[in-house]
């Protein structure tokens, strides 16, 4: 199989809402719109995307059901996430989860999108001596 493309489409009420949360916060850009669904991408290197659609959507299935907020979450990974949560916070969006060192190798900080979608900002940092060394991990993955 050779796959073109992957995103997740996120039911809700509040499809203009995330794009504009997208596309202001994320630098995302819209590539497909319609009164119903709103198709976006990531700009840079990879071309990341997104979707969010109506309940009310003609396209079933899936069904209305609106996506509740729980059991999923978006990771954006970036080069620098201080200076994001700096620019963010300094912006005004509201921060759900401060700037902090995890013990596993990453700094990250997160906020909630206008579906309830949780959006953790990330950045690779080295992990604490020996965390990883306490959960085994298989060959040929990386920790």
């Amino acid at each position: 199989m050779h796959i073109k493309d992957l995103y997740s489409i996120i039911v809700t009420d509040k499809h203009v809402e995330c794009r504009d949360f997208y596309v202001r916060w994320f630098g995302f850009h819209v590539v497909f719109e319609a009164s119903w669904f709103v198709y976006l991408a990531a700009t840079g290197e990879h071309p990341f995307g997104i979707a969010f659609m109506s309940p009310d959507h003609p396209s079933q299935p899936p069904g209305p059901e609106r996506f509740s907020g729980k059991g999923m979450f978006i990771t954006v990974q970036v080069e620098d996430t201080a200076a994001e949560f700096e620019r963010l916070s300094r912006g005004g969006l509201a921060i759900a989860y401060p700037l902090r060192d995890e013990a596993w190798g990453q700094r990250r900080f997160a906020v909630y999108d206008p579906s309830g979608t949780w959006v953790d900002v990330i950045q690779q940092i080295d992990p604490a001596p020996g965390f990883w060394e306490k959960y085994p991990t298989r060959e040929g993955a990386s920790s």
